[in-house]
């Protein structure tokens, strides 16, 4: 009779390929070594296949073990999902919602609002990816979009979430190594062939037509690092100035805004609207 895997194989698979040790696994599992050990023998020989080599490294798993392993982590958070749904009357968000933003607006927006409210929602799964295009929720790649843009495409539904402000930037080190004040004559930074109608892009065609930027990079996280580093001085959205220096006040005319968008579909799925909701409450711009 073929042999017929439980819950505690599955515990056991789980634990070693998380510890890639005995000892680490035995800890996991709060018991002995040995009893891992023998464990792990008996059911290699019910299943007629290896589930780990030994190695200097530990205890590196077989395919079958990785795949194994996939299915009881699914096993623990499905357990874990019910848990919670005891816990709140059965009232629990669950699922994985899919979420795009640029890189800036992840790293000092959205994370920062995330850590505030999801450790409310143990069972809520998120998908995280960086990119500056809209068509990713077009092509349903993404349920929720975070955008910059003062005119969000009209197949859209969302928030505006406030307005995001320029200023020309630069480190304090770069300026103490200045001869002048003239802008026109620093080295600039910019995302130009990337972001072509950029705030940022128009302020300095037309204020500084002259200028040739030195420096390019892909996305204004990347620009807001060069200018840390003391390369040049750039146009950034207010949420990345921090420590910089600020030359002048916010760039007239070319202010943008934080849209957060979803597809009309979205809108009757518990789990999105849940994550929207939160996100509009937390994020909020001047």
């Amino acid at each position: 009779m073929q042999y017929r895997i439980s819950h505690h194989d599955l515990d056991l698979i789980l634990a070693l390929v998380r510890g890639r040790s005995l000892a680490r696994a035995s800890r996991l599992l709060a018991v002995d070594v040995s009893t891992v050990f023998r464990a792990i023998r008996r059911l290699e020989s019910a299943l007629g296949q290896s589930l780990f080599e030994k190695s200097r490294g530990g205890y590196l798993p077989t395919a079958l073990a990785v795949s194994l392993a996939a299915q009881a982590e699914q096993a623990e958070q499905a357990l874990q999902v019910a848990q919670v749904s005891v816990e709140q009357g059965g009232e629990v968000v669950s699922g994985t919602v899919r979420l795009t933003c640029t890189d800036a607006v992840l790293q000092h927006l959205l994370l920062p609002a995330l850590a505030q409210f999801m450790p409310n929602y143990p069972a809520l799964a998120l998908e995280l990816t960086t990119s500056n295009d809209f068509a990713n929720l077009s092509r349903r790649d993404a349920d929720i979009a975070l955008r910059l843009t003062q005119a969000p495409p009209e197949h859209l539904v969302g928030s505006r979430l406030g307005t995001v402000h320029y200023r020309v930037c630069a480190s304090p080190a770069y300026l103490a190594g200045l001869m002048t004040h003239d802008l026109a004559l620093m080295s600039w930074i910019a995302a130009d062939d990337f972001i072509p109608d950029h705030p940022g892009v128009a302020w300095r065609r037309e204020q500084l037509p002259g200028v040739t930027p030195l420096y390019r990079a892909s996305s204004m996280l990347a620009v807001a690092q060069m200018v840390r580093a003391g390369m040049g001085v750039a146009v950034l959205p207010q949420f990345l100035v921090g420590e910089l220096t600020v030359l002048g006040e916010p760039l007239a005319g070319h202010d943008s805004a934080l849209w957060m968008l979803t597809r009309p579909d979205c809108r009757a799925v518990r789990s999105v609207v849940t994550l929207f909701n939160e996100l509009r409450t937390v994020i909020r711009l001047a």
